[in-house]
């Protein structure tokens, strides 16, 4: 086995997948929310960087294959995990989350299904937009909850609802920290926006590749 430097960014980028969990182990919030999303920034761009130089010096190799979209899937499981746990089980977050592992657990099983026959179901340009899509939505949710929790502390630990009634009263500031509101809904009304345009590509391409496995699902006549 060669672990050429486009092999050992992959296997970094695996082992980074249970590390964004970890940094909510170690640290406090909103500091894990802050190291948890750079080191997920850092894998991603790894993702684009093994493969290209990989090609580029022409160290393209069964491991690296192999490994590629494993790490990806487990970045985007891992990460997903820790955001709907974190997100108060937001069922707008919990929906696209749950399309997108199931196609995943989906296609695995049909390329293990397929064994010899799985290379029919190549990684597609759609599938790369929709594996970008997820780690750009991913990235910015991640922001968003660090910044909820900062304008938690600045909230003295009420919810938003208590703390509106609040601001209603006159006794309390409003937080706006954007303009008329926070930024953390800000971030997370746009990180869901793109988790959902995930789930939708996550759903094409999990169709497309059921499509072409269908002729090996038939049975003999």
């Amino acid at each position: 086995m060669n672990l050429t430097i486009p092999n050992t960014l992959t296997v970094l980028r695996l082992l980074a997948a249970p590390g964004v969990a970890v940094m909510f182990l170690y640290f406090h919030r909103p500091w894990a929310d802050w190291f948890a999303l750079a080191l997920f920034i850092t894998a991603a761009i790894t993702d684009f960087f093994d493969g290209y130089l990989a090609r580029a010096w022409g160290q393209e190799s069964r491991l690296g294959a192999m490994l590629d979209p494993i790490a990806d899937k487990a970045m985007v499981v891992i990460a997903i995990m820790v955001l709907t746990g974190y997100s108060g089980m937001n069922p707008w977050l919990i929906l696209p989350a749950a399309l997108i592992l199931f196609r995943e657990v989906f296609v695995s099983g049909l390329r293990e299904y397929l064994g010899s026959s799985a290379g029919l179901l190549k990684v597609t340009k759609l599938a790369k937009w929709k594996t970008l899509a997820q780690m750009v939505a991913i990235a910015v949710l991640f922001l968003g909850t660090g910044l909820e929790h900062l304008e938690g502390i600045a909230r003295r630990g009420l919810t938003p609802e208590e703390y509106a009634e609040l601001v209603t009263a006159g006794l309390a500031d409003p937080i706006r920290s954007c303009g008329v509101r926070g930024c953390s809904s800000y971030a997370t009304m746009a990180g869901l926006t793109l988790i959902w345009i995930a789930a939708v590509l996550t759903f094409l391409t999990g169709w497309d590749y059921f499509r072409k496995a269908l002729p090996f699902l038939k049975d003999d006549a």
